[in-house]
């Protein structure tokens, strides 16, 4: 049996062993570094059309929708707010159904047409559900707001299409324009000044009944 004093050795020289292989592979790892050179982006060539208007141009690989929309093509209403799908603020439509931008790369929409707040009205002709959210105050601050008009236009178009959602009680049978139905399809865009019933009232005007009658 060994004595406490070899123990002790022994212990010493597996703590001085695994220090010296971590300054080791420290140092190999930051010589690898400094003799790698900076790479140069990856680029690729984008077409697509946007509002109507088709754009054609060189882009990181690594770029999402949104900060093609913001930093390339200057659109700014589409806003970037959580930045990882949480939120809804970055909304857009694409070929007739909305997306969260923050959490697709540009170049996977090659073709697509994309549709901003910038393409639903102008401010001399609003699209009816902009309208309807002024109408019905359907917003305060107004950051989320842009995205929670697109992705309402596309919620009535989704409920028209015959898409069910999480509470829809018959999948295979048309869902009924109900608060419900507009409630959950809604429910993935964040509105932090909770104009929530508003923009409820502002939907159901452009669908045609009255907010009353939306349990």
């Amino acid at each position: 049996m060994q004595s406490p004093s070899h123990l002790e050795l022994s212990r010493r020289g597996l703590l001085a062993a695994g220090a010296a292989g971590v300054a080791v592979a420290t140092v190999s790892s930051a010589n690898a570094q400094s003799n790698n050179q900076p790479q140069a982006a990856m680029k690729t060539k984008l077409s697509l059309i946007v509002n109507g208007k088709s754009h054609e141009m060189d882009v990181d690989t690594r770029t999402t929708l949104l900060d093609l929309l913001r930093e390339n093509l200057h659109l700014t209403g589409t806003k970037k707010g959580c930045d990882h799908g949480q939120c809804g603020a970055c909304t857009v439509i694409v070929d007739g159904r909305r997306i969260n931008s923050c959490l697709t790369l540009a170049v996977m929409h090659e073709g697509d047409k994309v549709t901003t707040i910038e393409g639903l009205g102008t401010p001399e002709k609003l699209h009816p559900m902009q309208a309807a959210f002024v109408k019905h105050d359907g917003y305060q601050c107004g950051y989320c707001t842009p995205g929670q008009i697109c992705s309402a236009v596309a919620v009535l178009q989704e409920i028209k299409a015959g898409i069910p959602s999480h509470v829809s009680a018959n999948l295979t049978a048309k869902p009924e324009l109900t608060g419900a139905e507009m409630r959950e399809r809604m429910s993935g865009n964040i509105c932090r000044c909770g104009a929530y019933s508003n923009i409820i009232d502002a939907m159901s005007d452009v669908a045609g009944i009255k907010s009353g009658s939306v349990a």
